[in-house]
């Protein structure tokens, strides 16, 4: 004989379709966009990890200031390996962005055309698939340098730049302002001789398989090399960011994504454990009949956990569904609107169907069973006389007759479902805290971009460039090169001002290595406001500490350091380290810089008591050669961190947005469903007592606006908190360099109202509720 029970499955759908289409709509979007991502994330990181092989990525480059001889290069190659040349100039277009031309690869470094063809003749270019999006360009389209001038016939990923990053050192990427391109070997053989980067990959003949043994085979490689060549860079492939911040990146995103779904999944299935304790309480009688006619309780709690799973199940393979189809394309794009990555293939991901199915019906399972199985423990007797609490009611929380008679009405309802508006508090602490990620995030960088124009050391840096054939073996030929570059390099404009600078690396300990510009300065500086001495005599006592400096405010806040502390830099390619006690913090959030006297810097790193690097200036400096400037920082540089992130997280914060309204609205119309569903006989009384619906609206649809309101407003402190850790977590972990922590109070302002608009909209459905709610449910269940 079949189950009888069976047959109130469907009646139960039918009656309580609102809550069980809502949740399984938030189920079915929140399992697809994670199942979409996750397939998405997985292919392409195949797709990424297999374009070493495919593509025959470099296992590392250098660049020098002239051409290797053949003899050099058959030298070279003796130490177990392969060098190639991979030459590049930079040209600076029209529209203000630069491109770095290479010639077509076809032996290292291989392109991936994504659209369109490679170029076949002179005149013609492929440029990456991302800048041309970024910029707005397309095939057939043309771009120009000076009076050259090129026609665009192909879209493709460079395989030794699948980030953008014009300086292995910069902080961020800029596919906005930056791009790589390829054109025939005819065409690269008309640029000017002059223009030429020495740029060589090299590959091992025999592949170190551990990164350990990458570092250490590449410092071998480079202290051999160094005996041969001049080097003007040195970067082994586990250091270059141009390759490997793409891959790091894909990995961290994935954890987040799939904490995220495990916390909606928990706030659902609580939620369903709620609404499953309401229907229990409605349906006491029936149960309390049921176990007295031999039915036991595991019977009823399969039964009561049936439809929960069902939904969720459902939910999951159709969210599945969709992440195949529609939300792996929405991840994918978004992957695309970030990186240079060649073009994958949608593999099946065991992994998340695993993590997107079963895990989340796992959760459900023990959630509702948990509570099923804690309610359920009453004696049949407690059920028929409809007596659920487990203790003897206690008296009711005493209020004041003075209190107006509706006030204490409120007051009471509250009381009455406490539990489900802790629930409601923790749900919409979730959800605004989603909610702020998306409205913080473009807040930040418009800052981070106002706070930079408004605090740079100066309008301009220049950072110059010294010769290779200054440091030459051959004595005549170094100072003549020395000569030619320091007169070279005399400037007449009045606001130029002499500093040196000098690059160490943090101590990797938790987070990735990180450079540290050390500015030498004048004592008298009209640029860097600080008095900053040569105090050789002072730090005698202590040989440990090499020198008092200040830092900047962005070094002190990413490594939480403070006046007193003592800091431990070192080499980039050797061993030697320095320690540097902080004197003080400089107001600068444009990067990770240390400051100091000038004759002071030089000192400790032997450059020479003249020796100077770069100059300040507020106005653009015109009389130096171009060959003698290596790079120039100016507010452009500085702020292609906030640029680059508001064009690839700028759409996903608009998802977050959208998601975080849905979770709020879902949570308050189950839970507001709940209250008006559990408070239907009270409500029905007040009814035959002759209020009418919008009296009744008032009782209790404002009870819960009061708790939705006190919600909203006591989740703030608690978000700002949670919001500083993982705004923190994700700069430390993400990115090189800094950037502040900035919440407008206009923020909140918005989350408050998006809030109540929300609400709102679930008003009215209440309001429905109410009005549907029959006299006659006060006579049922009369004890």
């Amino acid at each position: 004989m079949k189950n009888p029970l069976r047959k109130r499955f469907f009646r139960e759908l039918r009656e309580e379709i609102g809550k069980y289409l809502v949740v399984f709509i938030l189920m079915a979007a929140t399992i697809g966009f994670v199942s979409g991502f996750l397939v998405a994330d997985g292919s392409m990181l195949t797709a990424y990890n297999n374009s070493f092989q495919k593509y025959n990525i470099e296992d590392g480059k250098f660049e020098t200031e002239e051409k290797i001889y053949k003899n050099q290069q058959e030298d070279i190659e003796k130490k177990g390996v392969t060098l190639y040349e991979n030459f590049y100039v930079e040209k600076a277009l029209l529209n203000g962005t630069t491109l770095r031309i290479f010639k077509n690869r076809t032996k290292v470094d291989k392109v991936c055309l994504m659209k369109g063809k490679l170029p076949e003749k002179t005149g013609e270019i492929a440029i990456d698939r991302m800048y041309a999006d970024n910029n707005k360009l397309s095939v057939g389209d043309s771009l120009q340098s000076g009076k050259r001038k090129w026609k665009i016939t192909g879209l493709v990923a460079l395989s030794d730049y699948s980030a953008l990053f014009q300086n292995n050192n910069d902080t961020m990427f800029d596919a906005v302002k930056f791009g790589a391109a390829v054109v025939t070997e005819e065409e690269f053989s008309s640029f000017n001789q002059s223009q030429l980067v020495y740029n060589y990959a090299w590959t091992y003949t025999h592949k170190p398989k551990t990164e350990a043994q990458e570092k250490k085979k590449s410092e071998d490689f480079m202290e051999e090399l160094s005996k041969d060549v001049t080097l003007e860079e040195f970067v082994p492939q586990y250091l270059n960011q141009a390759i490997h911040f793409t891959g790091d990146d894909m990995g961290g995103d994935r954890a987040m994504i799939i904490v995220l779904l495990y916390i909606v999944i928990a706030i659902m299935a609580f939620v369903f454990g709620i609404t499953t304790s309401n229907t229990i309480r409605k349906e006491a009688g029936v149960i309390g009949t049921l176990r007295a006619s031999g039915y036991t309780k595991n019977e009823l709690i399969r039964h009561y956990m049936f439809m929960p799973l069902l939904v969720t199940f459902i939910g999951a393979i159709v969210g599945n569904l969709l992440g195949y189809t529609v939300f792996k394309n929405v991840c994918a794009d978004m992957y695309y609107g970030s990186y240079s990555l060649p073009t994958y293939v949608t593999l099946w991901n065991a992994e998340a169907f695993l993590l997107t199915t079963v895990i989340p019906v796992f959760i459900m399972f023990v959630v509702n069973y948990a509570i099923l199985h804690r309610k359920l423990k009453l004696s049949p007797l407690k059920f028929l006389r409809r007596d659920l609490s487990k203790r003897k009611q206690k008296k009711a929380f005493p209020l004041s007759s003075k209190i107006n008679i509706f006030v204490r009405f409120r007051l009471r309802v509250i009381f009455q479902n406490f539990s489900n508006y802790i629930v409601l508090f923790v749900g919409i602490v979730f959800a605004n805290l989603l909610l702020f990620f998306g409205l913080l995030l473009p807040s930040v960088l418009d800052h981070y971009q106002t706070d930079i124009q408004n605090n740079m050391l100066a309008n301009y840096q220049y950072m110059l460039s010294v010769p290779t054939s200054a440091m030459s073996s051959n004595k005549l030929s170094s100072l003549f090169s020395l000569l030619e570059y320091s007169l070279g390099t005399k400037t007449e404009n009045e606001d130029a001002e002499e500093f040196s600078a000098y690059s160490l690396n943090t101590t990797p300990k938790t987070f990735k290595s990180e450079e540290v510009t050390l500015y030498g300065v004048r004592s008298d500086s009209k640029y860097i406001k600080i008095n900053l001495k040569d105090e050789k005599a002072d730090l005698q006592e202590n040989s440990k500490i090499t020198a008092d400096v200040y830092i900047s405010s962005a070094y002190a806040d990413k490594f939480s350091l403070k006046p007193g502390d003592a800091i431990t830099l070192k080499e980039k390619y050797e061993k030697e380290s320095y320690t540097f006690r902080v004197k003080g913090i400089y107001a600068y959030n444009g990067g990770l810089c240390i400051f100091m006297n000038q004759n002071q810097l030089n000192r400790i790193f032997d450059l020479g008591s003249d020796y100077y690097s770069g100059y300040f200036s507020d106005t653009e400096i015109t009389d130096i050669s171009n060959k003698y400037i290596g790079s120039v920082i100016d507010l452009n540089a500085l702020t292609k961190v906030s640029r680059q992130l508001d064009v690839s997280m700028g759409n996903m914060m608009g998802l977050v947005n959208g998601f975080a309204i849905a979770i709020f609205l879902v949570l308050i119309y189950l839970l507001s469903k709940i209250i008006i569903e559990k408070n239907a006989q009270s409500i029905s009384m007040v009814k035959i007592l002759g209020y009418n619906n919008g009296e009744i609206s008032r009782l209790y649809i404002l009870s819960t606006s009061i708790v939705v309101v006190l919600c909203l407003l006591l989740s703030f402190p608690l978000e700002t908190i949670f919001m500083k850790v993982i705004f923190r977590e994700m700069m430390l972990q993400s990115f090189s360099g800094w950037i502040a922590l900035y919440i407008a109070p206009e923020i909140y302002v918005k989350m408050f109202l998006i809030g109540i608009v929300s609400y709102a909209a679930v008003a009215l459905l209440e309001y429905r509720k109410i009005r549907k709610v029959p006299m006659d449910e006060a006579l049922k269940n009369v004890e």
